[in-house]
């Protein structure tokens, strides 16, 4: 079963999105030929890129919408916390850590 995307115009309820999951929680909610949105669920003490850190070409926006996660990259490690937002460049490494369980908006441009 093809999992459902929110189309343009569609109000999302964060807190909601992919309760028709029935173990992960994280998906993404939309994307287009510009722009990538996804919910990710991140439990506590999970980095999110087990391989170490991940970059994308276009610039990503993070923005914890409940707990607390870690930003990593390769000159700081940042705590962000429930309602608050960061973003990076395009091409930097980072990673994402649950220090405790969270919901993250993570937003990429894509290019």
């Amino acid at each position: 079963m093809a999992t459902h995307h929110a189309s343009a115009g569609e109000v999302v309820d964060l807190k909601t999105w992919a309760n028709d999951l029935e173990t992960e929680k994280s998906k993404v909610i939309a994307k287009t030929e510009g722009l990538e949105l996804a919910r990710l669920v991140i439990d506590a003490g999970v980095n999110m890129h087990r391989a170490g850190y991940c970059s994308v070409k276009g610039a990503v926006v993070i923005h914890c919408i409940e707990g607390e996660i870690k930003l990593q990259t390769a000159d700081s490690e940042k705590p962000i916390k429930k309602g608050q937002i960061v973003f990076l460049n395009g091409n930097t490494d980072h990673a994402l850590v649950g220090v405790e369980k969270s919901v993250v908006l993570l937003t990429i441009v894509l290019v």
